[in-house]
């Protein structure tokens, strides 16, 4: 595939309200709804599961099957206890960061619909210089306008009602798209234009293509454990988000070197099939796809473990997106990795036969 622009406007528009959509870990759904659509003129049909997975099937007569894959859910907060005085306390679904909470407005779901709150935060005027106490998950607090614990729940809330930010899209300087989510609806919408690639460019595949959109990935690869024994497949690449490690305050003996702009990061761990890796490195060199390595101890933590070491073990790789701010409303990737991400993805795939197993004794 020539290198030419991959995102159209269509792609974008698709992107932006993909992204602004709430799909917080356990309420996927409606952006799952967003997804399918999207791609329903490119695939030859859909299943979903139980908790919300999210499967595109082309070719789904065939034998040997392939998942590309990314998962839809983001990081968001509980109500888990509300006080007398109409304040809220929470707790984590996923890994929200406590440290950005102070101030930020929240969306507070509830069956009559979002509620707005903040996260409040003390006056700099009123702490102590002396010690200044850090934001913690036992200190922060969401004011939604109410004084008395009966008011607050005359709106609809309880304790269990989940909590998003309404931090949306935007692109800065021209070619850094940003918002939260980003982790890792990025990975759906890369596997949606794969999808739309081979369509367009009417390739024909010798094998049963599922991209696959998993929840859950946030609380431990939950809705990736699922899927892999309901589809069973024989290859699995896997793409999710990684760290920039060229901001401050990031050690880079301990992290690594990963920057946005330089390409997608091919990962070395042992949950990495080492010879369907090196079909994607070769593949990368061949068509001149810019591509980073990253160095992974034990678990890769992403949805790759659970693909690898499902159903007697899957030939799996993962293909990361360098990523700045991770957990936070700031996410930020660049266009040029995005777009070489799907070209990756898409390159493998053609190059991928079927039957293959990636045997090291053969």
């Amino acid at each position: 595939m020539a290198k030419k622009a991959i995102l159209n406007k269509k792609s974008l528009t698709f992107l932006e309200k993909y992204l602004n959509n709430a799909a917080p870990t356990g309420y996927e759904w409606d952006g799952q709804k967003i997804w399918m659509q999207y791609l329903k003129p490119y695939v030859d049909e859909f299943f979903t599961d139980t908790y919300g997975t999210a499967v595109a099937v082309i070719n789904p007569k065939a034998k040997y099957k392939v998942v590309i894959e990314g998962h839809a859910d983001e990081i968001s907060w509980y109500v888990n206890y509300i006080s007398d005085n109409g304040l809220l306390y929470v707790i984590r679904n996923g890994g929200s960061d406590h440290q950005i909470a102070p101030s930020k407005i929240v969306n507070i779901h509830t069956k009559k619909g979002i509620v707005k709150g903040v996260f409040g935060w003390p006056a700099i005027h009123t702490r102590s210089k002396a010690k200044e106490l850090p934001p913690k998950p036992d200190n922060i607090f969401i004011d939604v306008g109410c004084k008395k614990k009966d008011e607050v729940e005359k709106m609809g809330i309880h304790v269990g009602c989940v909590i998003t930010y309404p931090d949306e899209f935007h692109i800065l300087n021209k070619n850094n798209f940003v918002c939260r989510a980003l982790d890792n609806r990025m990975g759906g919408f890369m596997i949606a234009e794969v999808a739309r690639l081979l369509k367009e460019n009417k390739k024909k595949l010798p094998f049963g293509l599922y991209i696959v959109n998993s929840v859950q990935e946030e609380i431990g690869l939950r809705g990736a454990q699922m899927i892999a024994e309901r589809i069973q497949p024989n290859v699995a690449i896997v793409t999710d988000v990684t760290h920039d490690t060229t901001t401050p305050m990031i050690d880079k003996k301990v992290q690594g070197h990963c920057e946005i702009g330089k390409g997608p990061v091919i990962a070395y761990a042992p949950a990495v099939q080492q010879k369907l890796r090196d079909l994607i490195t070769d593949t990368a060199e061949k068509h001149k796809i810019p591509f980073q390595r990253a160095a992974l101890s034990r678990a890769t933590g992403t949805d790759t473990d659970a693909f690898a070491y499902s159903n007697s073990g899957v030939a799996s790789a993962l293909i990361s997106l360098p990523l700045r701010y991770m957990h936070t409303t700031v996410e930020t990737v660049h266009k040029d990795d995005v777009e070489n991400v799907i070209r990756l993805i898409y390159e493998s795939l053609l190059k991928i036969k079927s039957g293959e197993t990636f045997s090291y004794f053969e």
